[in-house]
């Protein structure tokens, strides 16, 4: 068997600064998700855990992890993740994390919402139950990159749907679900520097100026522009027909 993986490689090339992903269908028959990165592929199953591993027969660790403590806390026993418990879900939380990224770059927004949402609730235990918020930061540390990827999944579901406002509505609280979770963690000075921030109020702003304008917001532009030119009878014209759209009181 030539387990050689350069001819695959070589018909796909590797460009830095771009998400390359695609979907194959593997040997079993199952849908794949390929990513190219620069020293190889990373290749993912669709469903499931994205390795298609069941670790102790359960669909994941944060499965296996979230049983076990609703069975320990039935039983009225403590219940508590270690340092190695915490590095199996970080581990876990990173596939997911890639898989969601290339589900969104092949415009399937379904499912890298369901990715992100999986991963914020594997962060959210993780920060009830760790032993310690040093070992909770492994996960935590990732939520303002799920954050912006919900935020940026469903602004475009949105903006797809012909729904500027809404867009706009869903980008303007990934922004303060991200401020909210730097300042609650007492980490102002990482905020400062978000780069999951700046990307979405610079989407924000971009999002803002290719909002189709309303007729009245038109007919707006127009009087400002009959005014500047001193054209006061069509701005006279304007204004009537701005009456006519605005609901009487």
């Amino acid at each position: 068997m030539n387990l050689d993986l350069s001819h695959l490689l070589g018909r796909w090339d590797y460009t830095p600064g771009q998400v390359l992903t695609r979907r194959i269908k593997g040997r079993d028959g199952t849908e794949k998700i390929q990513m190219r990165i620069d020293l190889g592929l990373l290749q993912m199953n669709c469903d499931g855990r994205p390795d298609g591993k069941r670790p102790l027969g359960h669909d994941s660790y944060f499965d296996y992890y979230s049983s076990l403590c609703e069975k320990r806390r039935a039983a009225g026993e403590g219940f508590s993740l270690a340092g190695e418990d915490c590095f199996k879900l970080q581990q876990e939380l990173i596939q997911f994390h890639h898989r969601y990224i290339c589900l969104f770059e092949l415009g399937d927004y379904e499912a890298a919402i369901r990715d992100a949402q999986r991963n914020l609730a594997a962060i959210h235990f993780v920060e009830a139950q760790a032993e310690s918020i040093e070992l909770a930061w492994s996960l935590l540390q990732f939520q303002p990159q799920v954050l912006m990827l919900l935020a940026r999944a469903r602004g475009t579901q949105a903006l797809n749907a012909g729904k500027f406002e809404a867009a706009q509505q869903v980008v303007a609280e990934g922004i303060s679900l991200i401020r909210n979770f730097y300042e609650g963690h007492a980490k102002q000075e990482l905020m400062e520097h978000s780069g999951e921030v700046a990307s979405l109020e610079s989407w924000a702003a971009a999002i803002h100026s290719s909002r189709p304008l309303s007729d009245l917001e038109r007919l707006e532009a127009d009087l400002q522009e009959a005014l500047r030119r001193e054209d006061y009878e069509k701005a006279a014209q304007v204004r009537d027909a701005m009456k006519k759209l605005k609901p009487s009181s």
